[in-house]
């Protein structure tokens, strides 16, 4: 399998602008206290609960500390996935920090902040499967198998678009339920986020799992700029806020400690 750049993984050359502001700053008015995030959980290792039941992950520590910054208060509020932006709409939160990838499409119906992570996605399959192993995986490759994906992501778009007219494309609003399809051999193989199949699978499953073919994240069309902090299209002060306090903790070293945290194991997975 080839080797991918840790840098593309770790996406701290966000296009961030130079601006900060101090963390001893007063709360904007633009910024709500608390400040609601609405947020997918288990998706680790962005967002997962630990046994004691608190909440923890990349965008739990990142948006506390974006808070911080604010001045502001986090309350995290659960939301499935594939309802998090009507959530938003609906005024169930402010804002959505929920591993949402920034593209067109999405962006003709929220606002986004700077970026804060670029992942690639990835293939992944049982240790002992034929795929196990592949430089790459294509049509013929994925021909009458069963495709695993989270419903109504990038992943799910690009796998609909280019292979459901080859193989069954089984969507599934959980990770958990995908994790035992796959372990029962309902699913062949899934496609993720690279860090969360190796999180969720690999790291999880004591090797029953592996990462196979090269990671992707083109075209730009499905992979979009970036994983964005998403919010309703008049916010644009609380934008500005938002950005500028990522600006602080990427110029502070906070946002480099964070990707070497829960990133770190990830850097490798698509390598021999």
């Amino acid at each position: 399998m080839k080797q991918f750049a840790t840098r593309a993984l770790m996406g701290v050359t966000l296009g961030l602008s130079t601006l900060a502001i101090s963390a001893g700053a007063v709360q904007a008015a633009d910024v709500p206290d608390p400040l609601r995030l609405g947020i997918d959980v288990p998706y680790a290792p962005f967002g997962y609960k630990l046994p004691s039941g608190e909440l923890t992950g990349f965008e739990i520590e990142l948006g506390n500390a974006i808070c911080e910054q604010l001045a502001t208060r986090c309350e995290w509020v659960e939301q499935d996935f594939d309802g998090i932006i009507p959530g938003l709409m609906a005024r169930k939160y402010d804002v959505i920090m929920s591993a949402l990838t920034i593209n067109p499409e999405r962006e003709r119906q929220v606002l986004f902040s700077a970026p804060y992570f670029t992942p690639p996605s990835g293939w992944f399959v049982k240790a002992d499967s034929p795929l196990a192993g592949a430089d790459s995986l294509d049509a013929e490759a994925l021909k009458d198998k069963v495709i695993g994906v989270q419903r109504g992501n990038l992943q799910d778009h690009y796998v609909t678009d280019l292979y459901a007219s080859v193989a069954e494309v089984r969507r599934y609003t959980k990770l958990d339920d995908l994790v035992l399809d796959m372990d029962s051999g309902r699913v062949d193989v899934a496609f993720l986020d690279l860090p969360v199949g190796q999180d969720t699978l690999v790291e999880a499953n004591d090797g029953n799992f592996v990462n196979t073919g090269s990671a992707i994240s083109e075209p730009k069309k499905y992979f979009g700029d970036g994983f964005g902090i998403a919010m309703k299209q008049r916010d644009r002060d609380l934008k500005k806020s938002i950005d500028e306090a990522l600006d602080t903790l990427k110029a502070d070293g906070t946002l480099e400690r964070l990707n070497a945290k829960y990133f770190a194991s990830a850097a490798t997975a698509n390598s021999q």
